[in-house]
């Protein structure tokens, strides 16, 4: 038998104390900004150049992300394409470190 203070939260509140909160549909996010980064763009992962041409016609509502096991030559294309198609890239120098001249 619960003591009186716990039956309080339970009649008040519906849960008791200590109880985990469980997932409900209740806690899901807007169906329009779902997934959604600040900036306003959604995310779309990209493994080589022939993946960025998806991204030609929804370019104002979807941004690249470079997939992290993308090697930094085949990073510096992804980039230099993206430029040109006028694509919005989340990551464009990661991973590229710059050699300084000795």
């Amino acid at each position: 038998m619960p003591t009186e203070g716990t039956r309080h939260t339970v009649y008040e509140y519906g849960f008791s104390k200590g109880q985990i909160l469980m997932p409900n549909i209740g806690y899901g996010s807007n169906k329009k900004t779902k997934h959604m980064l600040p900036s306003g763009f959604r995310k779309f992962l990209v493994h080589n150049v022939k993946e960025l041409e998806v991204l030609l016609m929804c370019n104002k509502s979807y941004c690249a992300e470079i997939a992290h096991n993308v090697s930094s030559k085949n990073q510096k294309a992804i980039v230099e394409r993206a430029a040109q198609l006028a694509i919005r890239i989340t990551n464009p120098n990661a991973r590229l470190c710059s050699k300084e001249n000795e």
